[in-house]
């Protein structure tokens, strides 16, 4: 008996499995293997990582630079079939990217001034030169490619060497390739801003001398000719757009009160003057009689008198005159002395200069750009509404002539007519048509929608993995544990030799009997029936009943 004390504490599962034949033991470690396999297959399906792109169409240089600095991050990282790609677990793409830019990768095949921190000692001055246009290439075109339309970049510079006299002095150049993402395309503003950045980063470079061309070969920067110079630009595009929107914003405002909101439509077309002129003018005018001012004034006078012989004594003097040998035409004057002997006349004139002030105007005039040269303005008004009929249903009426004045009137003041300035304006009144009704396009079902799309294939993944692990349950591993549960077999000549109630219950429910009671109950049929016990354990040890 001392070796059924052991064997009986095993547990009941064990005794099962023990009493299995050697076939449905390797049947049943083969079931649990399959199991276990199984499920740890589905897990990792469910586990998988989808791949997205990080960087595409790197060079080799920064793409070994970028797989070193994944592999310092423990990051996973695969290439695409073409090898044109680095992909990476699409959960980590932003954060591998932002990490990434902070090393400064990738660098895009372009030179930087980084490249002056490699400067080795003792190089010449054109080597130096060489270096600053290289880097100064590099920082403009990484400038260029932050355009979120620009794909790549690259800059040229032609940068003549400084000369000591004017006359053989040459401006710099540059010429921009840019490569423009798929179905992008640069507006003038953007190439303009383009241009005007490399000249402001090249000393001495005109924007006249920039060149931007696409990927095509395409010119798509402005040159500088006087037919293009006089054009508008965008800015002053977008102002007379404002003014125009101004006005009509302005007539709308004051016609709908009368009108009703949406009665009344109107459209301005404004003609600026954009051109910025000086004017310099020096002006006389002569002063009228009564305003003159006097300068400054001159007087002199000459008198004529009548004075007594005089001269040097002798005979020369006392001789009477020689007479004249033309006659004397004109006749003597009234009182004069003249011809009278011992008299001689003298001549007196009176000259006078004044000098006036003359009136002077200087005149310094400057135009503003923007001046409005024209405007023609159309307004449309809708039919009112008449009194409402029999059946409640209203009309619309034209409005009538005073009611047009008055709008006509309204509208004169709202922008400003001038006559002089040579505005349209014209006024109609239609009857609207009403606007169709605009189809409604439903929303997006919610099986459509993308995120709910990715959603539903992870819950998917965790849901077949609970189906499998429930199906196994249930048809392979319950059934097999069941199974491993029951109790090893009686002797049939136990159960017929049953003495008492309590050893009568052992077969049906064997858990429920103690150790104890079932050693006191074969003691007491041993003692009972020795022939049986011993005929059980020969059974047992395979010997034969005699």
């Amino acid at each position: 008996m001392a070796s059924a004390e052991p064997a009986a504490a095993l547990p009941l599962s064990l005794q099962a499995f023990n009493s299995l034949t050697m076939s449905q033991k390797l049947g049943a470690m083969v079931v649990v293997a399959l199991t276990v396999a199984l499920l740890a297959g589905t897990w990792l399906w469910t586990r998988s990582v989808d791949y997205s792109v990080l960087f595409s169409n790197v060079s080799e240089r920064d793409g070994g630079e970028i797989i070193a600095s994944l592999q310092q991050m423990n990051v996973p990282y695969r290439f695409s079939e073409g090898g044109g790609a680095i992909l990476v677990p699409a959960t980590q793409v932003h954060e591998t990217r932002l990490k990434l830019a902070s090393q400064g990768l990738p660098k895009g095949g372009l030179v930087g001034f980084e490249v002056m921190e490699t400067q080795k000692l003792g190089a010449s001055q054109f080597l130096e030169q060489i270096n600053y246009q290289r880097a100064l290439e590099g920082e403009l075109a990484r400038s260029i490619q932050s355009l979120s339309a620009v794909r790549g970049a690259r800059v040229h510079l032609a940068i003549p060497k400084q000369s000591a006299f004017l006359r053989d002095e040459q401006k710099p150049s540059a010429s921009v390739l840019v490569n423009l993402q798929p179905g992008r395309t640069l507006e003038p503003g953007q190439v303009a801003g383009i241009v005007h950045l490399i000249s402001s980063s090249v000393p001495q470079l005109l924007p006249g001398n920039v060149s931007v061309i696409d990927e095509t070969g395409n010119l798509i920067s402005q040159s500088h000719d006087p037919e293009r110079d006089a054009g508008l630009d965008p800015t002053q595009l977008q102002y007379v757009r404002e003014v125009e929107k101004s006005y009509i914003k302005r007539i709308e405002a004051i016609l709908e009160p009368v009108t009703g909101v949406g009665n009344v439509r109107a459209q301005v077309a404004a003609d600026l003057d954009f051109a910025q002129t000086e004017q310099m003018a020096e002006s006389y005018k002569p002063n009228p009689p009564p305003a003159t001012a006097i300068r400054s004034q001159q007087t002199s006078e000459v008198g004529s008198t009548t004075a007594a012989a005089a001269g040097v004594p002798g005979a020369l003097s006392n001789q009477p005159p020689v007479p004249a040998t033309a006659p004397i035409t004109t006749p003597p004057v009234a009182g004069s002395t003249a011809g009278q002997p011992g008299q001689q006349p003298l001549n007196i004139n009176k000259n006078a200069t004044v000098n006036y002030e003359l009136d002077k105007t200087v005149k310094h005039t400057k135009g503003s750009p923007g001046t409005i040269k024209r405007l023609s303005v159309a307004v449309v008004v809708n039919n009112k509404l008449g009194a409402p009929d029999r059946d409640g249903k209203s009309r619309s009426m034209p409005l009538t002539a005073t009611e047009m004045k008055q709008i006509n009137d309204l509208v004169h003041e709202a922008m400003g007519f001038s006559q002089e300035r040579g505005d349209t304006l014209n006024v109609a009144n239609v009857s609207f048509t009403p606007a169709a009704e605009k189809e409604i396009i439903p929303d997006t079902p919610i099986w459509r929608d993308p995120v709910f799309i990715a959603t539903a294939r992870e819950s998917l993944k965790y849901f077949a993995l609970l189906l499998v692990a429930f199906m196994l349950w249930i048809r392979i591993l319950k059934p097999l544990y069941n199974r491993l549960l029951q109790p090893p077999p009686v002797p049939e000549g136990m159960l017929a030799s049953e003495p008492n109630a309590e050893f009568a219950g052992l077969p049906g429910q064997p858990q429920h009997i103690s150790y104890d009671a079932k050693l006191a109950a074969a003691r007491d049929m041993a003692k009972e029936d020795p022939k049986l016990v011993s005929g059980v354990i020969r059974d047992w040890v395979g010997g034969t009943n005699e």
